[in-house]
Formats: structure tokens, sequence, C-alpha cells
């Protein structure tokens, strides 16, 4: 009904009609979806920074800039430089005791973030492959960190190796409540497409996708919005970055490149689950980055302003 018009009893009438109509095609077709198994429950998805943009500062500077730039999550990133001009200092190392794990996420509660994924830093077809993911899963059970992140080399991989030892790793996994993600980069692995055929024969629900965008358009220049559509029902959570082929080929933090993050998050954006978004990428492309931490905790927050407002869209 247009404001302001007049309207007669029939126009009253019809109107009436028409939203009793509505309303019963839209119990019919709720009815269907229900029949389907079809999930309607909003995702909870949650938008993490990891601390890799902070690689160049020491850790603690990482996690209070993450918590001030208003992220209420945190995802570990690999190492920082915790001295001016001093050597990288892994995060978590590969060998390290639970205790330790347990420790440094006593340390990110405390700043007010939930840490929600850790990297392998291994390669799944590495020689200790086996040895340090297994050790990652503890790890991660340890701190209460749900996700492990691991990824092929930017070569390719050894597909059958990797479903070995996914079949061995799940179970582990799974014992310990933990969830195994394997994200794109490049090679063989480099689209969700080609890691959700590994999850899919691998067959164990310790063993999932995670979705990084910004790798499938950079490494093969395809289109993640097309890809997407062939893994979403593997999917449990994303490494969010964005990418510009123009004027420069380039990546960089989500909203400043060219993927549509509508089209993005819209096909998981009803699974009921919760789903880590975990921003690895927060840079503008085309200019130097940051030189002190103060910027990059604006970039933290201009990129969780965008996502957020990106999620409220996708799930009215």
């Amino acid at each position: 009904m247009i404001t302001g018009a007049p309207q007669t009893r029939r126009s009253f009438l019809g109107t009436a009609t028409a939203g009793v109509l509505g309303t019963a095609i839209l119990e019919c077709a709720s009815s269907a979806l229900c029949g389907q198994g079809i999930a309607r429950k909003r995702t909870e998805f949650q938008l993490a920074c990891m601390t890799l943009p902070y690689s160049g500062f020491p850790l603690n500077r990482a996690l209070s800039g993450i918590a001030a730039a208003g992220y209420s999550f945190v995802a570990w990133g690999t190492s920082h430089q915790e001295t001016p001009g001093g050597k990288r200092v892994p995060v978590m190392p590969q060998d390290a005791s639970p205790d330790k794990t347990r420790e440094l996420a006593s340390r990110c509660r405390d700043t007010g973030l939930e840490p929600l994924m850790m990297f392998s830093t291994v390669y799944p077809e590495a020689e200790d492959g086996l040895t340090i993911l297994k050790h990652r899963i503890i790890q991660a059970s340890a701190a209460g960190i749900r996700q492990v992140l691991t990824f092929g080399h930017t070569k390719g991989g050894n597909r059958k190796l990797w479903v070995e030892r996914f079949r061995k790793l799940g179970p582990i996994a799974r014992d310990h409540g933990v969830l195994l993600v394997v994200k794109q980069h490049g090679g063989s692995t480099g689209t969700g497409q080609a890691c959700a055929e590994i999850v899919r024969e691998v067959n164990d629900d310790g063993i999932r996708v995670n979705y990084d965008a910004g790798n499938v358009m950079d490494y093969l220049n395809l289109d993640p919005i097309l890809d997407i559509q062939k893994c979403a029902d593997v999917v449990r959570s994303f490494c969010m970055k964005d990418h510009r082929n123009w004027p420069k080929d380039e990546d960089c933090g989500p909203g400043f490149g060219e993927i549509d993050h509508y089209r993005l998050l819209h096909p998981v954006a009803f699974t009921g689950r919760k789903m880590p978004l975990c921003c690895e990428n927060i840079f503008a492309p085309l200019v130097d980055r940051p030189v002190n931490p103060e910027g990059i905790d604006f970039l933290a927050r201009q990129v969780r302003e965008y996502l957020q407002t990106v999620i409220q869209g996708v799930q009215v």
C-alpha cells in the first residue's frame, strides 16, 4: 500500500486477504524447509583478529591492541618480534607442553580475548607432520582452543598421504574436542573444492575445511564466490583476507579488495553453528603498512566494523 492513498473497503479486504495468503505461503515454505532438514538458525560468527598482523611487535602488544580494537576473540599467529631488532619468537613452539598453551590462553582471557584457533606450522605431508599435528591437537585442547589450522605447500600436496594421516588424526581431534581444519594455499589444494574433496574422502567429523578466499583469488586467480558453493557444507571457519588484481596484484584486509563478502558468507549464514572468522590480513592495499602498532589498531577496528556490518546484512 502506498502511504497517503485513500483506502476503500474493497482495497482493505484485498490487502488483508493478501496478507493472510502471504503468511500461509511463508508458513508452507518454512514447513517445507524444515521437512527437508534445512537449518535456518543463524550462524554464530565469532569475529577474531589474528596476532599475525602484529608480528613485528611483541605478542602482549598484539593482544592489547586486538582487545582495544573491539574484538572478543583472537587467533594465535606464528611468531612475534619481542625485542627491537631481535629474532622472532614462536607464539607456541611445536614441542611446547600443554601447560604452556594453557598459560597463554589464560593471558588472552585476562585481556578479554577468547582464543579460537592456532596455526599448526607444519604441512600435513611433512616427514614429522603426523607427530606435530597430534601434539598441536593436544596443545589446543589444553588451552580450550577448538580449531587447529593446517595447509599444504604452494606447489601441491600428497593427497594420498593427507587422507591417510587425516584418518588417523580425526579420531584424536574428536577425542580432544578439537577440529583440524585445512585451508587453501595454492597448488593442488588451492581451492575450497579441492580441500573439501579430501575432507569428504576422509569422512571424519574431526577434519573440516577452513576457507581463505584471498588465497583462492591470489594463488589461482579463481572466483572464491563460485568456489565456496562447492564446499560450504564442510566449511567450519574462515581465514579472512581480501585481494585485489587491480591496480596491483596484492592481498589486503577485508573490505579493501575485490571480494564480495556478502556473497562469500551467505552460503554459511544459517548453519546454526559457531563459526570463527579470523582476520589474517587487515592491511590497506597500495600504501605502506603502519610502522607503529597504533596504526595496526586502527586498521583492525576498521575491518571489524566492516565485517560486523556484512554479518548483520547477510543474516537479515
